[in-house]
């Protein structure tokens, strides 16, 4: 990597973390990282996620990205990518998500998957079941540091795929779990509906998000551990989060989801 490069990640990377800090969206990082790079956009992922476990956070998991069509088009990109998940990126026993911790978010209901081994090895999607302890319903609470949203597919992966907060629902042991290409979500806001998807909106399964996320992060030199939470991305169109209200999902075969905001 050459000096002019290693500047654009650093320029790129402070960009968004004085953005999370001051709470104030920044502009996009595409005018310093192009915007088809992708290697340079995890590079600046990885910076600022660095900087925050040399601050005490730990690693719990990992999030899939931009893997339901109808996200892809509200966002104009066309293919996935991964974040990190820290450990207080998990809000599931709070009563209720602080407003205040996020910038700009919308709400996505999703499957969620807690690893019962590491994955260091290429899999496919019919040996990714033996690597799944639970199954579990979810929302992730996605954000974004960049003004707008307005992304491009380099200027999410940079900001951690547009990461934010996590909460998790009802599980299943993976022995009892359906088919994940057919169960059906349907999302409710104060009990009027808002979201609906099904299994195969996730990349045609959730189980192939899984496969997508593993061997990509292998290639990355960051296999997926034991114990550790994988969101495995939208079943339906994101929601902008209203404050004061409360988001609940169910997703067939598996369970509901529950979340209520702080006005």
């Amino acid at each position: 990597m050459t000096t002019i490069e290693q500047r654009a990640i650093g320029e790129a990377a402070d960009r968004l973390a004085d953005a999370a800090k001051t709470g104030t969206p920044c502009t996009p990082v595409r005018d310093v990282i192009d915007r088809e790079d992708i290697d340079a956009a995890y590079r600046v992922q990885s910076r600022n996620i660095d900087a925050l476990l040399a601050s005490g956070r730990t690693v719990v998991g990992r999030k899939i990205g931009l893997t339901s069509p109808a996200v892809q088009q509200q966002l104009g990109v066309d293919q996935p990518d991964f974040g990190v998940l820290l450990d207080d990126f998990d809000v599931t026993g709070d009563d209720a998500v602080d407003s205040g911790r996020l910038l700009q978010p919308r709400i996505e209901a999703e499957i969620a998957f807690l690893l019962s081994s590491d994955i260091d090895e290429t899999i496919t999607a019919e040996q990714a079941p033996t690597f799944v302890e639970k199954i579990l319903a979810s929302f992730e609470i996605v954000d974004s540091r960049i003004a707008g949203w307005d992304i491009s597919l380099a200027d999410t992966i940079a900001d951690n795929a547009s990461s934010g907060l996590y909460v998790l629902g009802e599980s299943i042991s993976r022995g009892d779990a359906p088919d994940l290409a057919e169960v059906t979500m349907t999302m409710t806001a104060d009990g009027e509906q808002v979201s609906a998807g099904k299994g195969s909106d996730c990349l045609g399964s959730p189980w192939e998000a899984l496969v997508w996320l593993a061997n990509t992060s292998l290639s990355y030199g960051s296999p997926l551990r034991a114990g550790e939470v994988i969101l495995s991305g939208a079943l339906g169109p994101m929601v902008a989060v209203t404050p004061g209200s409360t988001y609940t999902a169910q997703i067939s075969g598996i369970g509901s989801v529950t979340a209520t905001f702080t006005a």
